[in-house]
């Protein structure tokens, strides 16, 4: 495979590491000569640690095979999260500081997550790219608030902060992106 195929979510063998693809930036040439660049960015699934080199579009890349399974959170502890298989119902745990990006996102009985699954160990977990979360804090709504207007800070039911419009209350439930950690709409 070719680095100008990588994408999002794909894992791929770099230096004898799993490395879970999380961001993808092409930067192309300034010049006819030049080549397009890729800029990588992920984490190594098995110590968590950041991962960023950049790839030139015919530089070959080992892809690992990894199989993707819609799992669901039973439960957490202090360091570990344990899944189930929705199918299956296997059981997976996961350490907590392998999910350092996705807890803000995650709670208890929560479904529609997937699970990638390598010689059947579990490496990791993607969210869906949107999420609905209840506000659980946030000030007093203004009555001649527009929906264009200022925003003020939400907690949200998984201790997530984000800004939302001045309009919204507590015990509203909102649309969050999961990779900006933006408000998108009301559920």
């Amino acid at each position: 495979m070719k680095a100008n195929e990588i994408k999002k979510g794909l894992v791929i063998n770099q230096d004898s590491k799993k490395i879970l693809i999380k961001n993808i930036i092409v930067q192309s040439p300034s010049s006819r000569s030049g080549s397009t660049l890729y800029k990588v960015s992920g984490t190594d699934i098995s110590s968590g640690q950041k991962f960023e080199r950049r790839f030139k579009g015919e530089e070959v890349i080992a892809p690992v095979d990894v199989s993707r399974r819609a799992v669901q959170l039973l439960f957490h502890d202090n360091d570990s999260y344990t899944f189930m298989d929705s199918e299956s119902y296997e059981q997976y745990t996961l350490a907590a500081d392998a999910l350092e990006d996705e807890t803000a996102f995650l709670y208890d009985g929560l479904e529609g997550l997937s699970a990638l699954i390598c010689e059947g160990e579990l490496l990791g977990i993607e969210l869906p790219s949107t999420m609905s979360l209840l506000i659980v804090e946030c000030a007093p709504a203004m009555k001649a608030a527009s929906s264009s207007a200022r925003t003020k800070p939400a907690t949200l039911a998984t201790g997530l902060v984000v800004q939302v419009p001045e309009y919204l209350t507590p015990g509203e439930t909102i649309k969050i992106n999961t990779e900006t950690r933006e408000y998108m709409s009301r559920a």
